[in-house]
């Protein structure tokens, strides 16, 4: 587990944000992503793998949700009465296209800056979503529950992952489910994700992943079920330089992967 920092990092301001008093919160992660804040939105610019990969991860979880809670994933607002939780929801990326799709969507940050951001472009694109700066911990201690909880790339980023996805799993309500993306600690992952894309392509800030935070889906699996949740399908993610775009790649798990997991019935638990 990599060591708390004690610095806090610094709002748009200059000056000290909040602490977050969590186990799975490192502060150095909150000040690398609170530092390109500003980037969100920018197609081009430093979040811009995750403006390519955002198609695939929304119709996965549109997909699934819709199987799992019998809605039609081609209707206008397939995800219309469902209330979803993206943990790590940073600038809004996946929080707003999931509120198209008729989700009552909370966006969770630990970094203050992300959630001013995500909230202004929010308000700007007339979107209607509840964010919150603070901690998964802090939100779990309450009495809320969620019909899905989203932690999409968050895992690697974090303190504590076993106090990171206890209380995620918490929130998720019985006979609900957990969608999550991650990177595969394997040599591939290590050229692609960070040798590639953060030293030669420079799609990334140099620093923006440490490559022994990466989870195996067999670690991540463990994991799960430890927090009570049962995992139902892996799925890896695959980018075609030709075309500039990724695609679901099920049996490739070498680099991205994306796991579902739901939590049993009560009177299945």
């Amino acid at each position: 587990m990599a060591e708390r920092q004690k610095r806090p990092p610094e709002t748009a301001a200059g000056r000290p944000a909040a602490s977050i008093d969590a186990p799975s919160i490192d502060e150095g992660e909150i000040a690398k992503f609170t530092a390109i804040a500003e980037a969100w939105w920018d197609p081009d610019g430093k979040f811009r793998p995750l403006h390519r990969v955002n198609p695939v991860r929304l119709s996965f979880i549109r997909d699934r949700l819709c199987a799992h809670f019998g809605r039609d994933p081609m209707a206008d607002r397939p995800l219309q009465g469902l209330k979803l939780l993206d943990v790590g929801c940073g600038g809004g990326l996946l929080t707003e296209p999931l509120a198209r799709l008729g989700a009552a969507v909370t966006g969770l940050d630990a970094a203050e800056k992300n959630v001013r951001i995500a909230a202004l472009h929010a308000a700007e694109s007339g979107v209607t979503v509840d964010y919150r700066h603070g901690s998964v911990e802090e939100l779990a201690a309450g009495n809320e529950s969620f019909d899905a909880v989203l932690t999409m790339e968050v895992v690697e980023h974090v303190a504590d992952v076993g106090s990171f996805l206890g209380a995620a799993a918490a929130l998720v309500r019985p006979g609900g489910v957990m969608v999550l993306s991650t990177l595969n600690r394997t040599p591939k992952a290590f050229l692609m994700a960070i040798v590639g894309a953060e030293y030669v392509l420079r799609w990334l800030p140099r620093g923006t992943h440490d490559w022994r935070r990466f989870l195996k889906p067999s670690e991540l699996a463990a994991a799960l079920r430890r927090a009570g949740l049962n995992v139902e399908e892996v799925c890896g993610m695959a980018y075609n330089p030709l075309t500039d775009g990724w695609r679901l790649a099920p049996r490739d798990l070498d680099v991205n992967y994306m796991m579902l997991a739901l939590k049993p019935e009560a009177s299945e638990a």
